[in-house]
């Protein structure tokens, strides 16, 4: 009899260890199934640059909004250092879902051919390889599986609509100085070729000369400087982003030379002097194109492919032109530390119904 009782004590405890293991069994399946989609993003730009800085945080912003889990790379404006975080990736014991990647430094064919057939999914962000590239490695979904798509923005129409802003009130005789970025990057190339497009419609100015700036206050600023002087006759100054444009401004008014200016992006200084009139163009809204990325790899990831709602490489239009009274709103909307603009409403997975993507920040000027 006492051996009996000390059975039927027994027995429930071991069912309670049986029962935990198999409960604790279960919730690490059920958590593996639910881990968030991990996402690196290799960014070209510098840890410390404005730009690219908040490039990264509005993609943060997206990510939180979609549930996956980011995490950004710097590559500080050097091949080697992107290349050698392209590394460190491919030594990880956990390997990212999806990769996100620039053609900077028309680096993109030699990302794709480290990363290629490894298992984690490419995207090209902000810029895609070219096309004499792609004659080469071949397009998303071809030579590389794995490289499924891309997103560019607007950039030849931006350089557009700026330069027909800034040239439509030129009288006969006027002059143009230009500044682009690094030379070796396709946005400013592209940016060149809309400016070039909209000097063919107005053949009564004159572009003095096309500076590469690199992007940066200091080298615009140093180059108008000393260009000034020699071009009285220069009455416009055509910006491929802020910096430049400011740059530029700050010689001007040292000279006392008053100039109308071009310029593109989303800094707190830019929109101010918008703001203010002091602009004849400012266009914006790529600052929203890593995030709207997110998106398709989101709807990617819950089986609605991006690739039937525009192709598996797409261009976002999301270059705009703003207004003084714009710019007043979206550098409010920007000073705070959330979007708020929920990335979601941009998602199929959302509305399946719908044909094609339109990121835009339109929700952010109201």
């Amino acid at each position: 009899m006492r051996y009996i009782m000390r059975r039927d004590h027994a027995e429930p405890g071991l069912f309670n260890v049986f029962s935990r293991f198999f409960l604790f069994f279960f919730l690490c399946l059920f958590c593996a199934g639910t881990q968030a989609t991990s996402v690196v993003f290799l960014n070209p730009g510098f840890s410390s640059e404005p730009f690219w800085v908040a490039y990264s945080d509005y993609m943060k912003d997206a990510a939180s909004d979609l549930g996956m889990d980011l995490e950004v790379l710097y590559g500080e404006r050097d091949n080697h250092t992107i290349m050698r975080n392209v590394h460190d990736v491919l030594q990880r014991p956990t390997r990212p879902d999806y990769l996100l990647f620039a053609n900077e430094q028309y680096l993109g064919p030699e990302i794709l051919r480290q990363l290629g057939d490894t298992g984690i999914r490419l995207f090209a962000l902000h810029s895609t390889l070219t096309e004499e590239q792609q004659r080469l490695v071949g397009g998303p979904r071809e030579k590389y599986g794995n490289w499924i798509g891309s997103l560019v923005t607007n950039d030849e129409e931006a350089g557009y609509l700026m330069g027909s802003a800034l040239l439509a009130q030129a009288k006969p005789g006027e002059e143009l100085l230009a500044f682009s970025g690094v030379k070796n990057t396709p946005s400013a190339s592209l940016r060149e070729a809309g400016l070039l497009r909209a000097l063919g419609e107005h053949p009564q100015v004159r572009l003095r000369q096309l500076l590469y700036g690199e992007w940066k206050h200091q080298r615009a600023y140093e180059q108008a400087r000393a260009l000034l002087p020699r071009y009285p006759a220069v009455t416009m100054v055509w910006s491929a982003n802020d910096e430049m444009a400011l740059g530029a401004m700050q010689a001007a008014q040292e000279q006392n030379r008053h100039l109308r200016y071009t310029a593109l992006n989303n800094s707190t200084q830019i929109l101010q002097a918008q703001a203010e009139g002091k602009l004849a163009a400012l266009a914006t809204g790529h600052f929203i194109l890593g995030g709207c990325a997110l998106v398709m790899l989101f709807d990617y990831e819950a089986g609605q492919d991006f690739a039937k709602r525009g192709g598996a490489a797409q261009v976002a239009r999301l270059f705009r032109l703003v207004d003084a009274r714009e710019a007043k709103v979206l550098r409010a909307r920007l000073s705070k530390p959330d979007l708020h603009l929920d990335f979601r409403r941009f998602s199929a997975t959302r509305h399946p119904a719908m044909k094609a993507y339109s990121c835009s920040i339109d929700a952010l000027l109201r």
